[in-house]
């Protein structure tokens, strides 16, 4: 039988942390409510925001594609065909081998990380969740609207083999997209009204 100071003690504690949880849910009440919270795309999260953020989104990618059969991936053919669809619609806000993300990637928050290492990070089947339901709040828009199945799997091959990837074997690989289009070997063309690459 604990002695009365020590459930003193207990009470005590248990008091201060019900009310320091209240007082917590008041402030951010009022916070929320106020719209003291900056959103606007100019300004970063503050750094507890974006960790909470970063880490929910990694949990729910993680649970939402782990039923998601991956098919062979990695065909000379298939990276390549990646690669324009990459060039196409993903390198504007991402960046490629060989130059950085346009102004339309560096003005968004959160910020478009570069996807060098993002099969690193990323198993196939969650890049390809990712690619194909896109990232709430985030700009990055659910390309299942825009591609077929075949050409989601084609983009995650190519991140695939991104790291391995030089700006001259990119340069090369998408020289098919930039020549149709007057650009440079590998320049990002302007994000396309349609979604889709030229076949």
């Amino acid at each position: 039988m604990p002695s009365n100071r020590t459930r003193l003690i207990l009470k005590t504690a248990a008091t201060t942390l019900v009310l320091a949880g209240v007082a917590s849910a008041v402030a951010g009440a009022v916070v929320w409510r106020a719209g003291w919270y900056d959103i606007s795309a100019t300004g970063q999260h503050i750094q507890p925001v974006y960790t909470f953020l970063e880490e929910a989104m990694r949990y729910s990618v993680r649970h939402h594609a782990r039923e998601v059969a991956v098919p062979p991936l990695g065909a000379q053919q298939q990276v390549a065909r990646g690669a324009l669809l990459y060039s196409a619609n993903c390198a504007q806000c991402h960046g490629a081998p060989g130059f950085a993300q346009s102004k339309i990637g560096q003005s968004m928050q959160p910020l478009p990380g570069p996807l060098i290492d993002a099969s690193a990070r990323w198993q196939p089947r969650e890049l390809y969740w990712i690619t194909r339901e896109g990232i709430k709040m985030s700009g990055m828009p659910a390309w299942e609207f825009h591609l077929s199945e075949s050409d989601l799997w084609a983009v995650v091959a190519f991140m695939g083999a991104l790291p391995t990837m030089s700006a001259r074997d990119y340069a090369a690989v998408t020289a098919a997209v930039g020549a149709s289009a007057g650009r440079p070997p590998g320049a990002p063309p302007p994000a396309p009204s349609s979604g889709q690459v030229p076949q």
